[in-house]
C-alpha cells in the first residue's frame, strides 16, 4: 500500500460535524475540510443574523474550534457567553460569534473573515460556508402545512408532522471557491447531524450537486444514532440515503451505522422525547454498510476516535492502492 495524505470534505453542521472533525484531525494521513450549512435561524447565530445582517457564525465557529491547534483553550475563551446585563445587544452571545460577525462586518467578505479566524486559531483544515447568500430552510409536511426557519422546521417535525419536502427561500448558489474545493476532494463525508436542518439544506444549494458529481471519490454517510422526533418514526439510514441521493443526483457509496446500543434505561429516556434508534433499513445494492459500536456513554454522541478509525478504514481500502 502506498500511503498519501487524503483530502476529505466533511459536510454538515450543528454538534455532529465538529465531533467528526476533531477525530479526523488526529490522523496525519487525513486533511479534513468542513463544508458547513449557513441557514441557522436559532440561538445566538439567529439573533446576530437578524440584528447585524451577517451570516450565522455559530456552526462555522464550532468547526474552526474543532480544527484548531489548541481546541480546549480556544473553546474556553470563544464559547464563553457575555453576561446579559453587560450590554443589551451583546449579552448572551458567545465571544467567538461576536468576533466572527465583526470580522465579517468590517472585512466585507465572509471567506476573508473565516480565513482570519482560521489563522488566529491555527486550524489544520479549512472551513467553507456552502453559500454566502442569505436564505432560510423551509419545509412542507405530509398534511400540506408549511413552515420557514430552522427552529420552526425542527419543531414541526418533532411535534409529529412528517417532512414531505424541503427547500431554501430565496434560492441561493454555492460560492465558486467552495465548488472548486469540493471538486478536488478525494472523498466526501456527510453527517452526523440534524437531518432536515443541518444536512439536507447543504444539498439544496444550487451548484452543490454539480460539484459533487465532479468529485471522483466515494461519498460516505455517517448515519445518526437516533431519529429526531415523532415526525421521523420509522425513519432509517436507507431513507436518509434515498433523500440525499435524490438531492445530489449521484450514489451514496458507504453508510456508517451504529449496531450496539446503550442500556434500556438510556434508550427509555430518549423514548420520552420520541427518539428511537436509527436502524439501517434496506440499503440499495450499490451502498456498502459499515456497522460498529459508535455510541459513547449515556449521551447520544458518536465516539469520535471509533468513528475516525472507521472512516479511515473505508478511505484507505477504497483510495489507497497496493
Amino acid at each position: 500500500m502506498h500511503l498519501r495524505v487524503l483530502n476529505v470534505g466533511c459536510f454538515g453542521g450543528g454538534t455532529g460535524l465538529p465531533s467528526l472533525l476533531g477525530g479526523l484531525k488526529s490522523n496525519p494521513w487525513v486533511h479534513a475540510d468542513a463544508v458547513v450549512t449557513m441557514f441557522d435561524s436559532g440561538g445566538s447565530s439567529g439573533v446576530l443574523r437578524d440584528e447585524l445582517g451577517v451570516l450565522p457564525p455559530g456552526d462555522i465557529l464550532k468547526c474552526a474550534l474543532a480544527l484548531s491547534r489548541k481546541p480546549r483553550e480556544a473553546r474556553r475563551v470563544l464559547l464563553a457567553r457575555l453576561p446579559t446585563l453587560e450590554h443589551a445587544r451583546l449579552g448572551g452571545h458567545t465571544g467567538g460569534n461576536l468576533l466572527l460577525s465583526m470580522m465579517q462586518r468590517y472585512s466585507g467578505d465572509f471567506l476573508d473573515a473565516i480565513d482570519g479566524l482560521r489563522a488566529l486559531l491555527g486550524c489544520r483544515g479549512r472551513v467553507w460556508p456552502v453559500s454566502v447568500q442569505q436564505a432560510s430552510v423551509c419545509a412542507q409536511y405530509g398534511d400540506g402545512s408549511m413552515t420557514r426557519g430552522e427552529v420552526e422546521v425542527d419543531a414541526g417535525q418533532s411535534s409529529g408532522r412528517f417532512v414531505e419536502r424541503t427547500w431554501l427561500e430565496p434560492p441561493v448558489s454555492i460560492h465558486p471557491a467552495v465548488a472548486s474545493a469540493i471538486a478536488k476532494f478525494d472523498a466526501v463525508i456527510i453527517g452526523p447531524g440534524s437531518f432536515y436542518t443541518s444536512l439536507m439544506p447543504i444539498f439544496l444549494v444550487r451548484g452543490v450537486s454539480e460539484a459533487l458529481q465532479k468529485m471522483p471519490g466515494p461519498i460516505i454517510l455517517v448515519a445518526n444514532l437516533l431519529t429526531e422526533g415523532r415526525g421521523m418514526l420509522g425513519f432509517t439510514a436507507a431513507d436518509a440515503v434515498s433523500r440525499i441521493e435524490d438531492a445530489i443526483q449521484r450514489p451514496i457509496d458507504v453508510v456508517v451505522t451504529n449496531e450496539v446500543w446503550p442500556s434500556a434505561a438510556v434508550l427509555a429516556r430518549y423514548a420520552m422525547e420520541h427518539k428511537e434508534p436509527l436502524l439501517t433499513g434496506s440499503l440499495p445494492d450499490h451502498c456498502e454498510p459499515v456497522g460498529g459500536a459508535f455510541w459513547s456513554g449515556e449521551i447520544a454522541r458518536h465516539d469520535r476516535l471509533r468513528l475516525a478509525y472507521a472512516i479511515w478504514s473505508v478511505l484507505s481500502r477504497r483510495l489507497l492502492t497496493s
